[in-house]
C-alpha cells in the first residue's frame, strides 16, 4: 500500500520470503552523500554496495566491495561481526567518491573510483617487430585508505561526518572519540560516560550526530530518553552539555518497560540545525533546541503494540533500533514500523502523508499476529530530491513523488501552519502551538 504522493520507483534485491533470505545478506545500513548523487547500503556480511544517480529519479549500481570481515577478540574471547553499522560519506573530492564504514570496532575509510587497467592486445602485423599494443580499460575500485581502530571497548553505535569536512566521531554505548581523517592512530574521547564502578551504570549512549553547519556542536542521545547538545569550544571533555532535552516523566504510568520503550535509538538534526527529530520505541519526537522542557511535537508510530510488549521482549524485538529521516528542506520525517510499514509525517502539523507497505502479504491487524521479522529499522533522505532509500531484509526500495514534478509541497501553504491535528494520529503540546505555526523546519 502506497499512500497519497510517494510511489515506489526502483527495487534492488531478492523477493523470496524473508524466511528465506540468508542473514547475511539483510540490509544493516543506509546512507545518500551530501549531493544525493550517491546511496550506499550496507549489510551483515560486511559488503558495501554503492548506487549512482544515473537519471534524474533513477540509480544504478556503481560498486560493491567487502568492506569488513569477522574477527576475533583473543584478550576478551569475543567474536566481532562483520556487520555494517553505519555509513557516512566525506564530501566529494574530483571524480572519486569517499566514505566511511564501521562495524562493531573498527571505522575505516575507502576511496572508490575509476582506475585504469593497462593490459597488452593484439600485436600489430604492420609493424617490423611486431609487438603487442598497449590497451586500457577503467573500471571501479574500492581501496582502503585508513583503518582507526583500537580505540572503543564497546560496540560503535554510530559515526558522524563535521561539516568541517576533516573531523569524525565514533561512538559506543560509553564513549566517544573526536578523529581526524588523515589520521588514523590517534583520537581525542570527548564524551565519557563510564562510572567508577560498572554497577552504578544508568545509561549508555545510544546515538550521536554533528550539527549541520556549526562545526563545534552535536548531540548524543542515551537509554534514559534524552538528547544531550555539547559545544565543543567549551573544554576538550564535552561532559558538562549546554542543554539536556528530556520528555516530562511519566510519572504513576511507569511500568517493567517503560525505559525501555523510553531509550532513544536515533536523533537527527533538521537541515538547517534548529531542530532534532528523534526516535524511540513507540514514537517520533520532534524538539526545538531552544526549549529543553519538552518535544515540539510528539508522534505515536505504533501504539497497537501496546499490548504485545510481553510477547516483544520474550523475542527480543522491543530492543530493535529505529532509525528516522528528515526530508532536505526540512518539512518532512519519515521512520519505520514492523510488518514492512513505514510512515511520512509532516513535520510542522504531524499529520501523516504517506503510509508504506513494502510486504506483498496479506496486512496484519489489530488482534491478529504482526510479522516481526518484516522490520523496517533503516531508511535515508535524499537532501536535495524527494528521494527516500528504505531497506527491508535483503531489498533496497528507492521511493519518490511527495511532491508533485515542479517540485512544490503536495500541502499548500495554509495547510502548513494549520493548528488543527488529528488526535488519533498525533499529540501536541499546546504551550507551543503558537511558535509552531510561524516557524519551518
Amino acid at each position: 500500500m502506497t499512500g497519497p504522493g510517494l510511489h515506489l520507483s526502483q527495487c534492488f534485491g531478492e523477493v523470496d520470503g524473508v524466511e528465506d533470505v540468508n542473514d547475511a545478506d539483510t540490509l544493516s545500513a543506509c546512507q545518500f552523500d551530501e549531493t544525493g548523487q550517491y546511496l550506499a547500503t550496507g549489510d551483515k556480511g560486511g559488503r558495501i554496495v554503492i548506487f549512482n544517480k544515473a537519471e534524474e529519479t533513477a540509480y544504478e549500481p556503481y560498486a560493491e566491495f567487502q568492506s569488513h570481515e569477522s574477527d576475533f577478540d583473543y584478550l576478551k574471547s569475543l567474536e566481532i561481526e562483520e556487520r555494517i553499522n553505519q555509513i557516512q560519506f566525506l564530501p566529494p573530492t574530483n571524480n572519486a567518491v569517499f566514505l566511511l564504514s564501521t562495524n562493531d570496532k573498527t571505522v575505516k575509510l575507502w576511496k572508490v573510483g575509476e582506475r585504469k587497467i593497462e593490459f597488452s592486445g593484439e600485436r600489430d602485423p604492420s609493424s617490423l617487430f611486431p609487438r603487442r599494443l598497449p590497451v586500457s580499460s577503467a573500471t571501479i575500485v574500492a581501496s582502503p585508505k585508513r583503518t582507526y581502530s583500537n580505540a572503543h571497548n564497546y560496540h560503535i553505535n554510530s559515526i558522524s561526518m563535521n561539516s568541517d569536512g576533516e573531523t569524525f566521531v565514533s561512538a559506543d554505548d560509553l564513549r566517544i572519540n573526536l578523529w581526524n581523517h588523515e589520521i588514523e592512530g590517534e583520537c581525542f574521547n570527548i564524551v565519557d560516560i563510564k562510572p567508577p564502578s560498572m554497577e552504578d551504570l544508568t545509561e549508555v549512549i545510544t546515538s550521536c550526530q554533528f550539527h549541520p553547519t556549526h562545526c563545534h556542536m552535536m548531540i548524543h542521545s542515551s537509554s534514559k530518553g534524552t538528547i544531550k547538545l555539547g559545544d565543543l569550544r567549551a573544554k576538550a571533555l564535552v561532559d558538562g552539555q549546554s542543554k539536556v532535552l528530556q520528555s516530562p516523566d511519566p510519572g504513576a504510568d511507569k511500568s517493567f518497560f517503560s525505559e525501555i520503550i523510553a531509550s532513544i535509538s536515533d536523533a537527527r538534526f533538521s537541515p538547517d540545525g534548529r531542530y532534532i527529530v528523534s526516535r524511540d520505541y513507540m514514537t517520533l519526537k520532534l524538539w526545538d533546541v531552544n526549549m529543553e522542557s519538552s518535544p515540539v511535537l510528539t508522534i505515536p508510530l505504533q501504539q497497537h503494540l501496546t499490548s504485545k510488549f510481553v510477547q516483544l521482549y520474550e523475542n527480543d524485538c522491543i530492543f530493535d533500533k529505529f532509525e528516522c529521516c528528515v526530508s532536505g528542506d526540512g518539512m518532512f520525517v519519515g521512520s519505520g514500523s514492523y510488518d514492512g510499514v513505514f510512515k511520512v509525517f509532516n513535520a510542522s502539523t504531524g499529520k501523516i502523508e504517506s503510509k508504506v507497505r513494502m510486504s506483498t502479504m496479506p496486512e496484519a491487524t489489530e488482534g491478529s499476529n504482526f510479522k516481526f521479522s518484516e522490520k523496517v529499522l533503516h531508511l535515508s533522505w535524499s537532501p536535495n530530491t524527494d528521494t527516500l532509500a528504505v531497506c527491508g531484509s535483503n531489498r533496497l526500495y528507492i521511493y519518490n513523488g511527495i511532491r508533485d514534478c515542479k517540485g512544490s509541497s503536495l500541502i499548500s501553504p495554509e495547510a502548513r501552519w494549520e493548528d488543527e491535528v488529528d488526535d488519533s494520529t498525533l499529540t501536541t503540546h499546546t504551550d507551543v502551538s503558537s511558535h509552531m505555526s510561524k516557524v519551518i523546519l
